[in-house]
Protein backbone atom coordinates (compact mmCIF):
# COMPACT_ATOMS: atom_id res chain seq x y z
CA UNK A 1 0.00 0.00 0.00
CA UNK A 2 1.30 3.43 -0.96
CA UNK A 3 1.47 5.91 1.92
CA UNK A 4 0.50 9.42 0.79
CA UNK A 5 1.97 12.17 2.95
CA UNK A 6 0.78 15.75 3.15
CA UNK A 7 2.94 18.62 4.41
CA UNK A 8 1.00 21.89 4.55
CA UNK A 9 2.65 25.24 5.10
CA UNK A 10 2.94 28.80 3.93
CA UNK A 11 6.49 28.20 2.67
CA UNK A 12 6.91 31.98 2.53
CA UNK A 13 10.53 33.18 2.46
CA UNK A 14 11.59 29.53 2.08
CA UNK A 15 14.24 28.55 4.65
CA UNK A 16 16.05 25.49 6.02
CA UNK A 17 13.20 24.71 8.45
CA UNK A 18 10.86 24.32 5.48
CA UNK A 19 13.43 22.13 3.76
CA UNK A 20 13.80 19.95 6.87
CA UNK A 21 10.06 19.32 7.36
CA UNK A 22 9.68 18.38 3.70
CA UNK A 23 12.72 16.06 3.81
CA UNK A 24 11.41 14.46 7.00
CA UNK A 25 7.99 13.99 5.42
CA UNK A 26 9.47 12.48 2.25
CA UNK A 27 11.44 10.00 4.35
CA UNK A 28 8.25 8.77 6.01
CA UNK A 29 5.89 8.30 3.08
CA UNK A 30 5.87 6.95 -0.48
CA UNK A 31 4.30 9.96 -2.18
CA UNK A 32 4.65 13.48 -0.77
CA UNK A 33 2.19 16.26 -1.48
CA UNK A 34 3.16 19.71 -0.23
CA UNK A 35 0.17 21.89 0.57
CA UNK A 36 1.00 25.53 -0.07
CA UNK A 37 -1.40 27.81 1.80
CA UNK A 38 -3.00 30.42 -0.44
CA UNK A 39 -2.46 34.14 0.05
CA UNK A 40 -6.12 34.55 1.09
CA UNK A 41 -5.92 31.77 3.69
CA UNK A 42 -2.77 33.30 5.17
CA UNK A 43 -4.54 36.64 5.56
CA UNK A 44 -7.52 34.84 7.12
CA UNK A 45 -5.56 32.62 9.51
CA UNK A 46 -2.44 34.68 10.30
CA UNK A 47 -3.67 38.18 9.65
CA UNK A 48 -1.01 39.01 7.08
CA UNK A 49 -0.30 38.46 3.41
CA UNK A 50 2.78 36.49 2.36
CA UNK A 51 5.85 38.24 0.95
CA UNK A 52 6.08 35.76 -1.94
CA UNK A 53 2.88 35.18 -4.00
CA UNK A 54 1.26 31.72 -4.06
CA UNK A 55 2.29 30.81 -7.62
CA UNK A 56 5.96 31.49 -6.85
CA UNK A 57 5.85 29.64 -3.50
CA UNK A 58 4.30 26.65 -5.27
CA UNK A 59 7.01 26.71 -7.95
CA UNK A 60 9.77 26.83 -5.30
CA UNK A 61 8.33 23.84 -3.42
CA UNK A 62 7.52 21.93 -6.64
CA UNK A 63 11.18 22.18 -7.69
CA UNK A 64 12.36 20.03 -4.76
CA UNK A 65 13.19 16.53 -5.99
CA UNK A 66 11.57 14.82 -3.01
CA UNK A 67 8.21 16.62 -3.39
CA UNK A 68 5.97 14.61 -5.72
CA UNK A 69 3.05 17.01 -6.00
CA UNK A 70 1.93 20.45 -4.83
CA UNK A 71 -1.58 21.41 -3.75
CA UNK A 72 -2.84 24.99 -3.33
CA UNK A 73 -4.54 24.99 0.06
CA UNK A 74 -7.55 27.30 -0.23
CA UNK A 75 -9.70 26.14 2.70
CA UNK A 76 -8.90 26.69 6.41
CA UNK A 77 -9.92 23.24 7.67
CA UNK A 78 -7.47 20.35 7.21
CA UNK A 79 -10.36 17.86 7.16
CA UNK A 80 -11.73 19.63 4.08
CA UNK A 81 -8.26 19.48 2.54
CA UNK A 82 -8.08 15.77 3.38
CA UNK A 83 -11.39 15.24 1.57
CA UNK A 84 -9.84 16.85 -1.53
CA UNK A 85 -6.37 15.27 -1.39
CA UNK A 86 -6.97 11.98 0.50
CA UNK A 87 -3.60 11.77 2.22
CA UNK A 88 -2.74 9.08 4.79
CA UNK A 89 -0.47 11.07 7.09
CA UNK A 90 -0.03 14.79 7.71
CA UNK A 91 3.32 16.33 8.59
CA UNK A 92 3.56 19.62 10.45
CA UNK A 93 6.42 21.46 12.07
CA UNK A 94 6.70 22.31 15.74
CA UNK A 95 4.65 25.50 15.31
CA UNK A 96 1.47 23.40 15.78
CA UNK A 97 2.72 21.49 18.85
CA UNK A 98 0.50 22.06 21.90
CA UNK A 99 -2.13 24.09 20.01
CA UNK A 100 -5.74 23.09 19.34
CA UNK A 101 -4.83 22.58 15.66
CA UNK A 102 -1.97 20.29 16.63
CA UNK A 103 -4.00 18.11 18.98
CA UNK A 104 -7.16 17.94 16.88
CA UNK A 105 -5.92 14.95 14.87
CA UNK A 106 -5.57 12.46 17.72
CA UNK A 107 -7.72 9.42 17.13
CA UNK A 108 -8.82 10.51 13.67
CA UNK A 109 -7.70 9.75 10.17
CA UNK A 110 -5.33 10.84 8.81
CA UNK A 111 -2.59 10.30 11.36
CA UNK A 112 -0.21 13.08 12.26
CA UNK A 113 3.56 13.08 12.38
CA UNK A 114 6.11 15.74 13.24
CA UNK A 115 9.89 15.71 13.18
Amino acid sequence: MTIIGYAPGAYDLFHVGHLNILKHAADHCDHLIAGVVSDEMLVLTKGRAPVIPLAERMEIVRSLRFVDDVHAEVVPDKIDTWRQVRFDVIFKGDDWRGTPKGTGWSGTSPRSASP
